[in-house]
Order: C-alpha cells, then sequence, then structure tokens
C-alpha cells in the first residue's frame, strides 16, 4: 500500500494563509479579502430563498428490523427525490458524538497554530489527508471560508495516524469509537439502499467496495466571518463519495439546491445527515440523485461539521450495477477506477 505523507518536519513555514487566521484579523472590520468574496450567482445573501428550511426527510431507525420495509421504502424515496435524509435513533450513543466533537473543537481552537502545521498536507503531495484550507483547483481563485483536517478512520490498514492530531490527548480514542459506532450504521444505509432497488442486501456494498471501503473523516471548520452574506465555506458540490454521514454542530450552514433554490437545511441534534454521494449514483445507473449542496457561514459563531465520506478503495472500478442496466436501461455512466474519478473531478476535467 502506497504510504501517505502528512508533514513530520519539527517546524513548517504557512505555504498559504489559514482561514482561522484571516478571521482573527477581519472580526472587527465589515469586509473580507476579495478572494473570498464569491461571484454574484454564487452569493448566498442572492440566492437563499429566505424564510424557509427545507424539511429534508427524517427517517427513524430505532427498529429496523421489525419495520425494515417501511425503512428501505423512505430511504430509497429520500435518495431518489432529494439525494439527502436525516437518520434519527441510529443506535450511536449522544456522548460518543458529544466526545468525537469536542476533541475536534478543541483541535482547532486550543492546540498551537505551529503544532496543527506539522500535520499540514505537504504541497504536492497527492494523498488529501492532513491539516489544510484548499482542496481542489479553484475557481477564478475563489477561496472557501474553511479550514479543514482530513483522515482516514476506518479500515485499520488504510489509517495513517501521522496524520491524526496528537492533541488533545483523548483524539484518538474518540475518533476510534465513533468509527467503530458508526460502521453498523454504515451497513443499515448500504443495506437498506440495495434493497430498495430490487437488488439483494449484500450487493451495493459489495459493488462500492465491501470490507475496503474506506472511511474518510473531515472536519470543517468555519470561523465567524464579518461578510457572511457575501463568502461560502465550502462552494456548491455534490460529494464524489458513495454516501457520506455527517454531524454538524448547532450553528446552521448546510444548504440544498431544490426545484431551483437554496434552502436552509433544517438541524436536528444528534441526527446524522445522510448525503447519496456521486459513486452511489452511478452503481444505481442514476435511480439515486447525488445530492447538490453548499455550506454558508456565520458573522457571530462558528460553525463545525464532521462528514465521513465513505469511498472504494482508489483501484476499485466502480460503474452500474449489472442487474440495473438492460435495453431500456442502457448504462447511463463509465465504468472506471475511483482514483481516476477523483482526478478529473478535483481538476474539473469532464468524466
Amino acid at each position: 500500500m502506497k504510504t501517505v505523507e502528512c508533514n513530520t518536519a519539527k517546524t513548517m513555514p504557512m505555504e498559504v494563509a489559514r482561514v482561522q487566521s484571516v478571521a482573527s484579523i477581519t472580526n472587527c472590520m465589515d469586509t473580507i479579502p476579495s478572494e473570498y468574496i464569491r461571484s454574484k450567482n454564487e452569493q448566498p445573501a442572492a440566492t437563499t430563498l429566505h424564510g424557509v428550511v427545507l424539511q429534508v426527510p427524517v427517517i427513524d431507525i430505532s427498529d429496523i428490523d421489525a419495520n425494515e420495509e417501511k425503512i428501505v421504502k423512505e430511504i430509497a424515496k429520500a435518495s431518489k427525490e432529494w439525494g439527502i435524509f436525516q437518520v434519527i435513533n441510529h443506535g450511536i450513543p449522544d456522548e460518543v458524538i458529544a466526545n468525537l466533537q469536542k476533541v475536534g473543537k478543541e483541535f482547532f481552537e486550543e492546540v498551537p497554530q505551529e503544532e496543527k502545521e506539522l500535520i499540514a498536507k505537504n504541497p504536492g503531495s497527492q494523498s488529501i489527508e492532513g491539516y489544510g484550507t484548499s482542496l481542489q483547483k479553484e475557481v477564478e481563485g475563489k477561496k472557501g471560508w474553511v479550514d479543514h483536517l482530513f483522515h482516514k478512520i476506518w479500515p485499520p490498514s488504510s489509517i495513517n495516524y501521522r496524520c491524526w492530531p496528537k492533541n488533545p490527548p483523548s483524539y484518538r480514542e474518540a475518533n476510534e469509537e465513533y468509527a467503530k459506532r458508526l460502521r453498523e450504521v454504515v451497513d443499515r444505509m448500504f443495506k437498506s439502499l440495495s434493497l430498495g432497488l430490487g437488488l439483494e442486501a449484500h450487493e451495493m456494498m459489495e459493488a462500492a467496495g465491501g470490507e475496503d471501503i474506506v472511511y474518510l473523516l473531515k472536519i470543517n471548520y468555519y470561523p465567524p466571518c464579518p461578510r457572511p452574506d457575501l463568502a461560502l465555506g465550502v462552494v456548491a458540490h455534490t460529494d464524489m463519495s458513495c454516501i457520506t454521514l455527517l454531524v454538524p454542530n448547532e450553528v446552521q450552514g448546510l444548504q440544498v439546491f431544490k426545484d431551483g433554490h437554496w434552502y436552509d437545511v433544517n438541524y436536528i441534534p444528534n441526527a446524522l445527515i445522510v448525503h447519496i454521494g456521486d459513486q452511489v449514483e452511478i452503481l444505481s445507473n442514476g435511480k439515486y440523485k447525488s445530492v447538490y449542496h453548499r455550506t454558508t457561514v456565520n458573522k457571530d459563531k462558528t460553525r463545525m461539521s464532521w462528514p465521513v465520506f465513505l469511498e472504494p478503495p482508489s483501484e476499485h472500478e466502480v460503474g452500474p450495477i449489472s442487474k440495473l442496466v438492460n435495453e431500456a436501461n442502457p448504462p447511463k455512466f463509465k465504468t472506471k477506477k475511483y482514483k481516476d474519478y477523483v482526478y478529473c473531478k478535483l481538476n474539473k476535467l469532464p468524466q
């Protein structure tokens, strides 16, 4: 397996301005640097449907064994019509989520900047693991109002602990416990998505990479922004993953594009937000829809979120599942290695 690099030097010149430091400089101003000001057709003040909070489907999976047929139908319907839903009573204890959020917040807010830079992504590295600010090719040089930390949390063979914070000391334990609990929910999601298409329970997960599916955690840190009307935390996109399971903090920010408008998504404490990603749209031959979403920022409060992207192994080939393809439903997508899909998407190249 290819060794993933994070910076391990004792010191590192910051190759990029961190948004956290930009925010601390601009917090008493009524302006932000021009590279963070989005074009008119992207600015949230001008493009959000105000006064309406989108009630994306909320699915209770507390008794999935007794109510499997009903829950499968709800998940399939939400995945076809919305590409996003919220799961409640998912079985992950509140304190496990609270601990995950606590250690992530402490890393961004209490660990000295020099120490954070020790696990920064190496410039030029092909891996996205580590602490950073920029993720993909920036359109017109514009930047998102966000810093982030990426690292894999499952399977054990994929984990590179050099990309994990050493402080706070409980960081590793909190993340490993969350990963362990999350796996049960992931298995349920894949099973329901599979059954919802008339497939055998195991087929969707197997087609996505089976036991080798990679759990990639990202912590998004969106500091207060003097001009939240002009900036975005993360620009509009669909996720490259199979599915994404996300927990946010209590600060509003997630928006979904539906019926020609951008809507705020309702916050439910301790719910898991599930995004259908590009790979499940491909596997389902377009029956399930990858959700188009973005993140806004707040003038007074820090927003944070903890998405886990469930990704096929890089060499794994993904294409429409053969049972879902016939003369009446020809394949709508190419079959290609996941690493090639990622390269095209990050570099804004056609698939």
